[in-house]
């Protein structure tokens, strides 16, 4: 009998809140709602039941920070604690709390109980709902101070900073270094409220720009810039020079050619450099300063050098050494730096080439198109009564014995330079005379004595 007794029991609970439903469904209610100091605010609570047909009495109390009862009501009906001023009002039917203006005090969190009774029952369903209200004020422009103020060494020192509001309450702050989050890490240690960052010890990579943000939940500003500066090095040092092959470590330079070195490092503030030659005996101390010469001709072997920078104020230092050999380079060089220019050597040798083809393209056109060419191709041309002569076994062959010159007859033709296509026309000597030339024999008295004169 216990048992079905139970059983019928917990049947009519199921029936009771599948009819009715649950406490959530019949009251809704924002958990978090923020506010400006001064104004007003509405904790507004919405039913969803018909309050006409439902009977109910409750509560709201304050119960952080401290405990405060503020009114009951009911569904006609509701009394205030009279020992509060008059800043709350609940609104009926639907059992809101508003609250007239916002100050610290009203800043805290809010309970509403309420008992609903519905039509057919005797049973009151309790429903309890809790908001929490914040009141800020909007924070202004932040201000952020560093200590120590003096520039800062790696590893050496650590630095301070905070950031601070002159208005603002609910203020959170945010570290923005060169527009990126500052996150946690083994060297950063923030406040509760992000407001103050403690670097220690303060690196490189710590350089920057430092902007920080105070938000609350209504207002969000920028502070300026800080400029955050740190004494660090000497990093990566390394050797350098335009002159001769470098290979590793060994530069490789040509006899008699005068090389510039130069020592190079990732320092604040500069390194003071220091050029040392070693030697089987021990080191000698050539130079000070981040460049340094030596020419090849005063090397009889390769020779071991070191650079060593050191920073004056991080007091940390670095060194790195080298070797100097001396050797003709020869092609070796010449192809080392043609691969170094590919595209200059290329362009030249095309642009000369067009150039030298122009230029000959130039002098055959010339040569085939020269008058004097083509008058000396004619008159070696044999005339009939020459090509007899040479049948008859050259007979008076002496005849022919001369000195021809060409003499230009004026007005014979309108120009006085004939075209390639023009002259080679002619057939004869006798039409060349007839247009541009005239010649005239003149027939020495010995041909021997004529020569030598």
């Amino acid at each position: 009998m216990e048992c079905v007794g139970v059983t019928m029991f917990l049947l009519m609970c199921t029936l009771f809140l599948a009819v009715h439903g649950t406490d959530s469904e019949y009251i809704s209610l924002e958990p978090t709602q923020h506010g400006r100091k001064g104004d007003s605010m509405l904790l507004k609570v919405e039913t969803h039941f018909n309050s006409q047909n439902v009977t109910f009495q409750g509560t709201w109390y304050k119960t952080k920070p401290i405990y405060t009862h503020l009114a009951t009501f009911t569904k006609s009906n509701v009394i205030l604690n009279m020992r509060l001023k008059s800043n709350t009002v609940i609104n009926l039917p639907n059992v809101s709390l508003y609250i007239e203006h916002l100050d610290e005090v009203a800043e805290g969190e809010y309970q509403m109980e309420i008992n609903l009774i519905f039509p057919g029952s005797s049973k009151p369903v309790p429903v309890t709902k809790t908001v929490t209200v914040t009141v800020s004020v909007p924070v202004s422009i932040p201000i952020i101070s560093k200590t120590p103020d003096s520039e800062l060494v790696e590893d050496r020192d650590n630095v301070t900073l905070t950031c601070s509001v002159e208005n603002g309450t609910n203020v959170h702050y945010k570290w923005l270094r060169n527009n990126n989050l500052v996150g946690l890490s083994d060297r950063y240690t923030f406040s509760q409220d992000n407001g103050t960052l403690v670097i220690n010890p303060v690196k490189k990579e710590d350089i920057g720009q430092y902007v920080c943000e105070a938000k609350n939940h209504i207002s969000v500003e920028l502070s300026k810039q800080t400029d955050l500066s740190v004494f660090y090095g000497p990093y990566n040092l390394a050797v350098n020079s335009d002159q001769g092959l470098k290979t590793g470590g060994v530069f490789t330079v040509n006899p008699g050619e005068l090389v510039f070195f130069e020592c190079l490092a990732d320092s604040n503030p500069p390194n003071t450099c220091v050029w040392i030659s070693k030697t089987k005996n021990g080191t000698e101390v050539l130079m000070t300063g981040p460049r340094f010469e030596v020419t090849s001709y005063e090397l009889a072997q390769a020779k071991e050098f070191l650079c060593r920078a050191f920073n004056n104020v991080t007091k940390k230092q670095d060194e790195t050494k080298f070797t100097l050999v001396v050797a003709s380079l020869g092609k070796g060089r010449e192809k080392h730096i043609q691969e170094g220019s590919a595209l200059s050597p290329l362009s030249f040798i095309t642009i000369a080439s067009v150039v030298i083809i122009v230029c000959m393209m130039f002098v055959l056109l010339r040569k085939s198109c020269h008058p004097r060419r083509i008058i000396k191709t004619m008159y070696r041309r044999p005339t009939t009564e020459q090509r007899g002569l040479h049948r008859s076994g050259h007979e008076d062959a002496t005849e022919d014995f001369g000195i021809y010159e060409f003499v230009s007859v004026p007005g014979k033709m309108e120009s006085t330079q004939a075209s390639c296509r023009s002259l080679a026309r002619f057939d004869s000597v006798k039409d060349l005379h007839t247009t541009i030339y005239d010649v005239i024999r003149h027939v020495p008295e010995t041909p021997t004595l004529s020569l030598l004169k």
